[in-house]
């Protein structure tokens, strides 16, 4: 599938657009993750590498609290899939409780469409992302409690949660400071989030 666009110069251009399939089949055999939206394809790989211990600080402490609860957290891999809006996306961290349902597109079954809970750990380069348009995109996943954004500059968890047809927000700041999250209903410090995070560096 092809669409006409035009040029930065006003010179027609011909720019393919994907299906699904098409991204399943490119992802299979792609060295880095893109996610998909209304036939395109986006590159996001990169990180620094405060964002990578963060990412793993939080997976180990979710791991933690999570033992003997019927839920599991999964780092970035888990892709996920929007079905009202066909987005397909990577979350830096995700719960799920319960038995995980799949994208019926997606025949490696590697995309599943139930989360219980989402986080992403910001950068200058998704912020506006992760804050904006795929935050809309998380709340309409009608499994989800709880998406939550993570700082990698100050040591503070923004809560966005689930309480009927509202989404609340809550702000915890400061490395003496905990954040209740909703679903699994655990309990994590943010001194473990930010474990050997250096914020003047």
């Amino acid at each position: 599938m092809a669409e006409l666009v035009l040029s930065p110069m006003g010179l027609p251009l011909v720019r393919k657009r994907f299906t699904p399939a098409d991204y399943y089949q490119l992802e299979r055999d792609a060295t880095y993750k893109s996610d998909f939206y209304e036939g395109e394809i986006y590159d996001m790989s990169g990180g620094t590498s405060q964002h990578s211990l963060i990412t793993m600080n939080l997976g180990a402490a979710l791991w933690q609290a999570l033992r003997g609860r019927p839920c599991n957290a999964y780092e970035s891999n888990m892709r996920v899939a929007v079905l009202k809006t066909g987005l397909r996306t990577y979350p830096d961290v995700s719960i799920y409780c319960g038995e995980m349902e799949f994208d019926p597109e997606d025949p490696g079954r590697t995309t599943a469409t139930n989360p219980t809970v989402v986080f992403e750990v910001l950068s200058p380069s998704t912020e506006r992302y992760d804050r904006g348009t795929k935050s809309e995109h998380y709340r309409l996943i009608e499994t989800l409690a709880a998406y939550l954004l993570i700082a990698q500059d100050e040591a503070k968890v923004e809560l966005f949660a689930r309480d009927g047809a509202v989404w609340k927000s809550t702000t915890v700041v400061g490395l003496e400071q905990s954040i209740t999250i909703p679903g699994p209903d655990v309990t994590i410090a943010l001194a473990d989030i930010y474990d050997g995070i250096d914020f003047t560096a």
